[in-house]
């Protein structure tokens, strides 16, 4: 396939959006035939061409009306003859209303996808109805699984109706942890996404090299980043802490096959180099840390992690609460969950000219370990590894965001946050 051609029309494409595009234009300039280009297009993209251009300019439209500007203009300026065919077509392809959109989710400029940089699923409603016959699902509501507070849409996620949600991927592995730790956390009595065996009792289906699984939505809301810092933020940090916690003692009983993941070498040997002169890092400050933290590494406990934390992923329900998304479940140090989940509130709302609000964060960093110490004990080398697994989480995450245009906002405030957190080392220690 020669993805590099593809690549040129993903940006003649987006380059085009208020333009006329046909497809006999772009293959032109793909210099393939029309059957040809259709089937390379596909198979690079993951749904047609038309279809494609179609979902680029109504999440571009959508962002547009979101700033302000009138419906029915930016409905004119992306091709429709009314906003009535625009609302219409928004419905169809991303699975709300516009009005319901804005009102639940921020409307993010959409990424430039790149094919040459990273791996990106984008599945039809067409094919996912395909695959939902598995369940007899076929003719439920399909939409786009949307994270409110940052308007990332997921690429390896849809909602199936109210109860459900449809997860896809290339890599085997990921599905099958998925569904090993869900299946294992439900024995244990932890509120968890339980996975849905199709028609014929398999628990997930394969099709044309991707794997797909279904599982239960669990009711309730996410914590939002923003209300962490509202009335009452304390009580809030360590009721995170002490669920993350609950976590930790929950997967320490559990008999999963995960990778493992050593946070050291992976700080040390890639983060730290990736990093070299991208970061501000004090010489003397990195061997320092990184001496000490080869100390304290292979006496801190390790055991089956969540790896990924972060507020939009732990939901809660009344009294009720349960995290989702373990598909980057591992084998690692145990304190690496609390420290990411303070990490990730940091990251979502990191305002580097407000003092007041970095301070607070430190506070709720602080709750967050004190919550979570107070249900699962932390040993004295856990304690005072605390701020070393936390900026070493903060140099690896910095390391990949560093080459993904997807991520170059993210990228960007990461490092201004990386070089503030080895400025405020010492305030980080328990």
């Amino acid at each position: 396939m020669d993805r590099k051609a593809i690549q040129r029309i993903l940006d003649y494409i987006e380059d085009n959006l208020k333009a006329e595009i046909s497809v006999e234009e772009l293959s032109d300039l793909a210099g393939f035939s029309l059957f040809h280009f259709y089937r390379l297009f596909q198979s690079a993209v993951g749904m047609p061409v038309m279809q494609y251009i179609t979902r680029r300019r109504l999440l571009h439209g959508i962002h547009e009306i979101s700033l302000g500007h009138k419906k029915i203009d930016v409905a004119l300026s992306y091709g429709y003859e009314t906003y009535a065919g625009f609302y219409k077509s928004f419905v169809r392809e991303i699975g709300y209303t516009p009005k319901v959109y804005l009102k639940m989710y921020k409307a993010k400029k959409p990424y430039r996808i790149n094919i040459l940089q990273e791996e990106h699923i984008i599945m039809s409603q067409k094919k996912i109805r395909d695959i939902l016959i598995n369940w007899e699902l076929e003719n439920e509501k399909i939409a786009d699984v949307v994270y409110g507070e940052t308007g990332e849409i997921s690429d390896s996620a849809k909602y199936v109706g109210e109860d459900y949600v449809i997860k896809f991927s290339a890599n085997l592995g990921s599905i099958k942890k998925t569904i090993d730790i869900s299946h294992a956390l439900e024995s244990i009595g932890l509120l968890a996404a339980q996975t849905i065996p199709t028609k014929d009792g398999k628990y997930y289906v394969e099709d044309a090299g991707l794997y797909y699984v279904l599982s239960k939505r669990i009711q309730g809301e996410n914590i939002k980043v923003g209300s962490v810092y509202l009335d009452e933020y304390l009580e809030k940090a360590r009721f995170i802490g002490e669920i993350v916690g609950q976590l930790s003692l929950a997967l320490a009983k559990i008999d999963v096959v995960v990778d493992d993941m050593n946070i050291l070498k992976n700080v040390c040997e890639w983060a730290i180099p990736a990093l070299n002169e991208k970061v501000v890092i004090d010489k003397s400050f990195l061997e320092s840390y990184q001496r000490r933290f080869r100390e304290l590494y292979d006496e801190l406990p390790k055991q089956i992690i969540h790896r990924d934390p972060n507020p939009s992923n732990i939901i809660t329900n009344d009294d009720k609460w349960g995290f989702i998304d373990f598909d980057l479940s591992e084998c690692s140090v145990r304190i690496y969950d609390p420290c990411y989940a303070a990490s990730a509130i940091l990251s979502e709302s990191f305002e580097l000219d407000n003092p007041d609000k970095l301070k607070k964060w430190i506070e709720i960093f602080r709750e967050i370990m004190y919550g979570y110490d107070a249900v699962a004990k932390l040993t004295e080398s856990e304690k005072e590894a605390i701020p070393y697994v936390l900026l070493a989480n903060q140099f690896i995450a910095t390391s990949w965001f560093a080459d993904k245009d997807k991520y170059k906002d993210i990228y960007e405030v990461n490092v201004s946050m990386t070089e503030w957190m080895i400025d405020h080392f010492e305030n980080l220690k328990i």
